[in-house]
Parts: structure tokens; C-alpha cells; sequence
């Protein structure tokens, strides 16, 4: 079975209306489930025409639009391997993604010409297909988008693939460096969007909403898959051009009931004084991750939205992305945790040694599950460090309380060894994010002649705030052992992040260091 079952069940199980919108860009322009199936036969089979076979290469670089996902799908029914792209990277990284993944065919948008135009030479793509943005001019070495809307619209026979086939080459945001691949298998696929839609009891009812770009996780597989599973209606954002006005305005006046939000936007959506012109009367959930969501933020929620819940959900692309999650019922008894673990997802807690340790006590967080990665691309060496025996070893560090709420205490490269202490940057975090000068802080280590390492707290203060290093170091010194309050402050404009929102905290140890 292939993931393609998705267009061909909606658009042709007679209990299903297969004109029911399935995909709306905010713009208006939409497709039904049977549009999504046509059309994403008719570029499956032009693939095919143009040499792709299965286990081939796709390469998407585009921005959030319908053909994505018709795209997506197409390259799932003859088994190949969608390569979602990051349209934000620079020449030399899109060089290395499609030579690290030998991508056959490469379909762009063409505000991105300029990015290719440099490497086509040194990338051994065969084919690049083109989607006009703007009235933009096509390269005169790519074909039209029109190429893949000629092929047959029938239906491909898809018995050929397999669940344990790969369906997807996902490139890790780098938190830690150059990101590798990680690779999902329809399988992984299928059972991801299972999990969820049996959480949260998805129906077909919903209308989610997707604010993130597509070639993330947090934008397709969370949320806005299962929903189109199970034959709801997926909004599509646009992706550039960020305002929490226009995703307000899109949200009411698509009757949008559930809807993933980074926390950047929360706190933009909280700092808007026109949220109070929005009543958001269909939205009933948002769900957000990447980061922890400030306790500030979650009290303000409340009371802005009271009808609207929240769910707080932890995971990484190759070991779930979706591992744990935290409902709203729980939002203020454990607000300090990430919640219980997904239905069908063991998460268990090991020292240095991979043996479980007990209840309370800091270590790895490794994830089991059907939607665990497979691996990374070409990367033997690091898909046996990170995928041992179908557990995924995070890299994050972690503890389970009593009651198996799964609490987050840092990456392991982010615990700081000072004075023969372990020092937990999340801890320090946490008590900062209530300071009320701070709106936002990351701790990171750095060099000491006496200690090995310090704690270093870079931090962004609230606006107008006068708060000074002192202020900070007193606050810490407060609510925590003298050892883990910071030995330096460093006040900067904004914290780097990867697209999903994550912190970057390679680039401030890099920095200052």
C-alpha cells in the first residue's frame, strides 16, 4: 500500500463526497479530493514518462502552494522518494542536499532561480520543472509546470510498493550542524498519521490549518495529513511574509478548527492589540512545539480564548515528531512537562550505557514507535549511533515523574559539566522564562579556566525593559543553586532559529564562546 491511498480513497469511496473541498490556499484557490487524485495521477505519470522510476529522487522545492501536495503524492504512487527542500538555504546547501540525495528531478518555484542557477552545473539533476510565481520568466533550462499537468489522469497501479519503501528524504534542521536525511517509509508515514488521528479523534469534520512551510514536518505530517486522511479540509498558508493579522483574518473566515502554531506566533498573536478583533469562534485547538510555550503566554490564552485549547507536543523529524503531548486539561497541573507519550510510542529514559533509569532521574530520551525513521540517507555510520533496535536515541536529555509526564532538560550537548556539576540548561530556562523583564533566553556553556565550563544566559529583554546582567544573576540566584545561576549575561535583539522555530544554540556557543 502506498500512501497515494489517501487522494484515491476520498475521491472514490461512494460514502465520501468527492467534491468536498480537500486543499485551500488562503488565496481562495482550492482542491476537491477528486482534483487532488487527477491531479496528482496526471504528474505521476509524467514522472514516469520523464524517467522516474521507483526509489528514484524528487526534488520539491516550492513554496507552500496546491501543487506541493499534488507533487507529493504523485512521487508516492510510482515510489519514488519525495526530497522536501528548505527554500530558505543558501546555493551551496541546496548543492549539497540534491548531490547528498541525487535527486533525478527537481520541481522549483521561479523565485528560486537564482539560488539554482549557480550550482546547475555541479548537481546531477536531469530534470528541473519549473512553477511560474508572479508571472515570474521560466529558465530557459527548466520546462513548464504545464509539462506535468499532461499526463494521464488514471489511475496508477500501485501493488509494486511496499509500506517498509521509502517515501520521503526529510533533512534534519540542524540544530547541531549540517543536517542529515532522514528517511520515511510510507509505513512510517501511514502509522504517523494513525497516531495522531486516533489522539485526537479526528473525524473529517476538522478544517486544519498548516502555518508553516511545507517541507517540514510541523507544516504536513503534523496535524494536516491525518486530517486529510480522514477526509477533512487542509488551509494552506502562504509562506513568506509572516503577519499574525493575515493568519487571524485566514482563520476566521475559514471556519478553521484546528491549527499548528510555532510559539513565535503565539506570542505575536498575543502582542497584537487587533487579537481582540478576532473571536476565533470554530478554533477549538491549537497545538504548538518546536519550544516550550511561556507560561505568560498560556495564562494569556486563556484569557484572550477560553474556548480554545492548547496542546503542547514534543518530538524530533527521525524519532517522531509527535512523541509526547501534553492536553489541555494538563495545561496548568504539569506545565512544566511535555505530557504522556502518543498512542503506539514508548519513550524511555538511559544513562550513558542505554540502561533505563528509574523515575525522577536525568538521562537520553529514546522513542520507539511505527513512525520512527528508518534511518539517515547514505549515513551509515550515523543512522547505527542514533537507531538501535527500533529505539531512537534523541539526543535530548529528560526525566518521567510520577504520574508518566515526560519532562524536557535539555539537549545532551546542552547539559553543562561545571565544577564536576551537571548543570541543566532547561532548568535555568524555565526559571528565566518568569522573569517578567525576559521574553526570551537560551543557556549555553561556555569556556572557564577554573570550571571547565560556565553558564552563559543570552537573553532578549521584553521591550523597554532595563533590566540589567546584575538583575538577571540575582533572579537566578533566587530560585536556584548557586552553581547553576549564570556567571554571564549577554543581551542581544533576537536568539538564531532553524525554520520550525528552534533555537540554534550551536551558532550562540560558536559566537561566544
Amino acid at each position: 500500500m502506498d500512501i497515494g491511498y489517501i487522494t484515491r480513497r476520498m475521491a472514490n469511496n461512494l460514502k465520501t463526497d468527492p467534491s468536498k473541498i480537500a486543499l485551500k490556499e488562503e488565496s481562495g484557490k482550492s482542491w476537491t479530493f477528486a482534483d487532488l487524485n487527477r491531479i496528482s495521477n496526471s504528474y505521476a505519470h509524467k514522472l514516469r514518462e520523464l524517467g522516474v522510476r521507483k526509489g528514484d529522487r524528487v526534488g520539491i522545492l516550492l513554496y507552500n502552494c496546491l501543487e506541493y501536495f499534488g507533487v507529493y503524492f504523485a512521487a508516492a504512487k510510482i515510489g519514488a522518494i519525495a526530497v522536501r527542500l528548505n527554500f530558505r538555504l543558501s546555493s551551496a546547501e541546496f548543492e549539497y542536499a540534491l548531490n547528498d540525495s541525487d535527486t533525478k528531478v527537481l520541481c522549483f518555484h521561479s523565485n528560486l532561480v537564482s539560488q539554482l542557477d549557480s550550482i546547475r552545473h555541479n548537481v546531477m539533476v536531469e530534470q528541473y520543472i519549473c512553477l511560474p510565481n508572479n508571472h515570474q520568466t521560466i529558465p530557459s533550462w527548466a520546462d513548464y509546470w504545464h509539462v506535468l499537468e499532461t499526463g494521464s489522469e488514471d489511475d496508477i497501479n500501485t501493488d509494486h510498493i511496499k509500506m517498509h519503501d521509502p517515501v520521503m528524504l526529510m533533512y534534519t534542521s540542524g540544530t547541531t550542524g549540517r543536517p542529515k536525511g532522514a528517511i520515511w517509509t510510507h509505513g512510517t508515514t501511514f502509522w504517523f498519521s494513525s497516531m495522531q488521528a486516533l489522539k485526537w479523534n479526528f473525524t473529517g469534520n476538522e478544517v486544519g490549518m498548516t502555518t508553516g512551510p511545507l517541507y517540514h514536518v510541523g507544516a504536513l505530517e503534523d496535524i494536516a495529513l491525518p486530517i486529510l486522511m480522514m477526509g477533512g479540509t487542509v488551509v494552506i498558508t502562504k509562506s513568506q511574509g509572516f503577519k499574525i493579522e493575515r493568519i487571524l483574518s485566514v482563520l476566521e473566515r475559514e471556519n478553521v478548527t484546528d491549527c499548528f502554531l510555532f510559539p513565535f506566533m503565539i506570542y505575536e498573536m498575543l502582542n497584537s492589540s487587533i487579537s481582540y478583533h478576532y473571536h476565533l469562534k470554530d478554533l477549538t485547538t491549537i497545538y504548538t512545539g518546536g519550544d516550550p510555550l511561556m507560561p505568560w503566554a498560556l495564562e494569556e490564552l486563556k484569557q484572550k480564548f477560553p474556548h480554545i485549547g492548547v496542546v503542547q507536543v514534543y518530538g524530533l523529524t527521525e524519532g517522531t515528531p509527535i512523541a509526547a503531548s501534553l492536553e489541555p486539561h494538563e495545561t496548568f497541573t504539569k506545565e512544566h512537562t511535555v505530557g504522556k507519550p502518543m498512542p503506539l510510542t514508548e519513550i524511555k529514559i538511559v544513562d550513558e550505557s542505554g540502561n533505563p533509569l528509574p523515575v525522577g532521574e536525568i538521562g537520553e530520551i529514546t522513542i520507539k514507535s511505527p513512525s520512527v525513521s528508518i534511518g539517515y540517507w547514505r549515513k551509515p555510520e550515523a543512522t547505527i549511533e542514533t537507531f538501535i533496535k527500533g529505539w531512537c536515541k534523541t539526543g535530548d536529555l529528560g526525566k518521567f515523574d510520577e504520574d508518566g509526564y515526560l519532562t524536557i532538560a535539555g539537549r545532551k550537548k546542552d547539559m553543562i559539566r561545571s565544577g564536576g556539576e551537571n548543570i541543566y540548561a532547561a532548568e535555568i530556562e524555565d526559571v528565566l522564562y518568569r522573569y517578567a523583564e525576559v521574553k526570551e533566553v537560551s543557556i549555553i556553556g561556555i569556556p572557564d579556566p577554573k570550571f571547565i565550563e560556565a553558564v552563559c544566559a543570552v537573553v532578549v529583554k521584553k521591550e523597554g525593559a532595563r533590566v540589567t546582567e546584575k538583575d538577571i544573576i540575582d533572579y537566578c540566584n533566587k530560585h536556584l543553586a548557586s552553581y547553576k545561576k549564570p556567571k554571564k549575561v549577554i543581551f542581544v535583539d533576537d536568539l538564531p532559529r532553524t525554520p520550525s522555530g528552534k533555537i540554534q544554540k550551536y551558532i550562540l556557543r560558536k559566537q561566544y564562546s
